[in-house]
């Protein structure tokens, strides 16, 4: 088992270093592209700059993103956490690895027996990191970590960013692919560096899966879901932490729009909506959870 997670964290780690071959490539390719046309006057300066201006802004915003998900806790359980319960009744609970109840629909403590410890709403054990993740999504390869509370926004942004950067370096190399495979014809600039090929491939693929997993995860958002619950959901038509397409938003982006699209959170926002902590998550008022 160890062996095999080992193997996993590599694997992670040869895909971070693809991406970060995949984004060389196709940065070479438009800059050495368009570069040229900085200097060229008239439209082509124009063009050459906006592009080239695009592509940098986007770039620092897809890396601060990738690697705000990489590098950030997605969140654990606290020692010694405990629930927000009657505390009489809390202390008549039993605490063995059989006898602790179960829950996640219907509101009952939460127990991880491979832990051997108390989990708040939404948190699932992941096998990789070996932990309990606070309102996991996934445990994703690509970013050799957990998706998981503290986290998942900088992941959506990441997704959302690939997608504009890959689109941006797929149009502004179109004109080049096609001229390469055209015979007998040659773009205006002198010369297609080798990376422009490649670059428009590679891109193009990964704006496509970039896009998918982008829907997926607006969808999940919308309804306030994680890729694990969504499993959940399909069992009941009841979901008690769907409040409302805005609020399910700020529970993942928060409420200051200056913050929605950094990989970042307000001060206020932080210590006023509990569910960016990961531990505590509102419900419906309207849903009895016995009926769950």
């Amino acid at each position: 088992m160890a062996c095999n997670l080992l193997e996993f964290a590599m694997f992670g780690w040869i895909e971070i270093l693809l991406l970060l071959f995949i984004g060389s490539i196709s940065y070479h390719a438009v800059v050495a592209n368009y570069g040229p046309g900085l200097i060229a006057g008239g439209l082509d300066s124009l063009l050459a700059f906006t592009i080239l201006m695009l592509l940098h802004c986007l770039l620092v915003m897809l890396l601060w993103s990738y690697f705000s998900v990489v590098f950030t806790d997605p969140g654990c359980v606290p020692p010694g956490w405990r629930p927000a319960v009657d505390e009489e009744q809390f202390d008549t609970l039993p605490l063995t690895m059989t006898e602790v109840p179960a829950y996640s629909e219907n509101g009952r403590i939460q127990y991880c027996r491979m832990c051997n410890h108390l989990k708040p709403p939404r948190c699932n054990h992941c096998y990789v990191c070996g932990r309990c993740i606070l309102k996991m999504d996934h445990h994703c390869a690509w970013v050799v970590n957990c998706v998981g509370a503290l986290n998942y926004k900088y992941y959506l942004l990441f997704l959302f960013y690939a997608f504009l950067e890959t689109s941006l370096v797929v149009l502004s190399l179109l004109p080049y692919y096609i001229a390469l495979s055209s015979e007998g014809e040659t773009p205006e600039t002198p010369g297609i560096p080798a990376t422009s090929a490649p670059a428009f491939g590679s891109n193009l693929v990964l704006a496509l899966s970039s896009l998918g997993f982008l829907i997926k995860h607006i969808l999940l958002v919308a309804t306030n879901t994680t890729s694990l619950e969504a499993y959940e959901k399909k069992t009941t038509s009841k979901w008690q932490y769907d409040l409302g397409r805005k609020e399910n938003f700020e529970q993942v982006f928060g409420m200051d729009k200056k913050y929605w699209f950094l990989p970042a959170y307000s001060k206020e926002d932080l210590s006023k909506i509990p569910a960016l902590q990961g531990l505590e998550y509102p419900s419906r008022p309207d849903l009895d959870m016995q009926e769950l």
